[in-house]
């Protein structure tokens, strides 16, 4: 998908810049306060009582008000809010921020958004008065209020890995994560796997979507029957690849291979076939997701699709920057390649059928369907 920015049409003395866009002595006037305090507004500043920021607020975005571009100097500083802050998965995104930002003489700012979808007002208040060269949301996004007031102060933002669609007005880098499923499902049925389950990451994401779609894709084209039992979803935690684990594997008719939705929850299913006497690859063929570094060294090291991460947020970081100059990019939609990385946590099935014993206990709880 691809936008075009839109481009200012003319300037005025206020640093108000569009066709029809009004004036800061305008929206003061509407508002019923002083421009210095629609200034105050504009710049985050929280000496301001709510209902009049909120009003404020309102009539910039109603008169579609946007700072004149270079009337203010941006800090150099890279604002990145993640959903969650507490993986090594995180750690290859920052990795790949912090490359691009060093080589630009860039700080970066960290925050997060506690595991919610798009940051709290408290954050959007932060970057306000901070005036940041530009913002990247990991794995989360922005309401529309909170857009507004990104696009009035002419702070650029781009979304890495978007947990939803970010509508294609929104500059997004992501991966081929349907491609990444297919891939997966692939190299399991050529092995010769045909009960293969999944441990899907939120049933809400995009990415975990994706993922499982192309799962299905790669089974109705082997001529597979799509079993919704075999689909589990859980949260991309550890704790989640366990619990969901010992439900797949609990099953009279357990999978002979499982794909997981990330990297952490196939650490969390070794746990749980370990407990259960499963051998990987011998009874259970294990495909992750990510390709993050511990997918060398867990035991025996992990097949996995890489998703490049690290360049994914270098994109995210290019493409900001490109914006903040001015730069009108060729489309505002990138998705990296991702593609099956090969290790020891897969093999053929046993010729027999699947095992009696541990594993063979009656199930607990019902797979959910995706």
């Amino acid at each position: 998908m691809s936008a075009t920015i839109p481009q200012p049409s003319r300037d005025d003395q206020s640093g108000a810049t569009g066709e029809g866009t009004a004036t800061l002595a305008e929206i003061a006037r509407a508002a019923g306060v002083s421009a210095p305090t629609v200034s105050k507004v504009l710049n985050g500043r929280g000496d301001v009582a709510p209902a009049t920021r909120s009003r404020v607020e309102d009539l910039l975005r109603r008169h579609g008000y946007q700072r004149r571009r270079g009337s203010m100097q941006p800090a150099p500083l890279l604002d990145l809010v993640f959903h969650e802050l507490d993986s090594s998965w995180a750690m290859e995104v920052i990795r790949g921020v912090e490359r691009v930002a060093g080589q630009e003489s860039l700080s970066v700012v960290l925050s997060e958004s506690a595991g919610r979808l798009s940051p709290g007002q408290t954050w959007v208040d932060g970057v306000l008065a901070r005036r940041p060269t530009g913002v990247i949301l990991v794995l989360s996004g922005l309401d529309p209020a909170q857009r507004s007031q990104l696009i009035s102060r002419d702070i650029p933002f781009v979304v890495l890995d978007p947990a939803g669609d970010p509508g294609e007005d929104v500059p997004a880098i992501g991966a081929t994560n349907w491609q990444g499923g297919l891939a997966a499902t692939r190299h399991l049925l050529d092995l010769g796997h045909t009960r293969i389950g999944v441990l899907g990451g939120p049933a809400g994401m995009m990415c975990s979507r994706a993922r499982i779609d192309g799962y299905r894709a790669a089974l109705e084209t082997a001529g597979v029957r799509f079993d919704p039992g075999l689909v589990v979803t859980g949260n991309f935690h550890d704790e989640a690849g366990y619990a969901a684990g010992l439900e797949l594997l609990r099953r009279p008719d357990r999978p002979t291979a499982i794909f997981t939705g990330n990297d952490l929850q196939a650490v969390g299913l070794y746990e749980a076939a370990r407990e259960l006497g499963l051998s990987i690859p011998r009874d259970l063929s294990v495909v992750g997701f990510d390709d993050l570094p511990l997918a060398t060294w867990i035991s025996p090291p992990l097949t996995t699709v890489r998703q490049p991460l690290t360049e994914m947020a270098e994109a995210a970081a290019r493409l900001v920057l490109d914006l903040s100059r001015g730069r009108e990019p060729s489309t505002l939609r990138v998705d990296l390649a991702t593609r099956l990385v090969e290790r020891s946590s897969t093999a053929a099935p046993a010729a027999e059928a699947a095992p009696e014993g541990p594993a063979a206990v009656p199930e607990q709880a019902d797979g959910a369907a995706n």
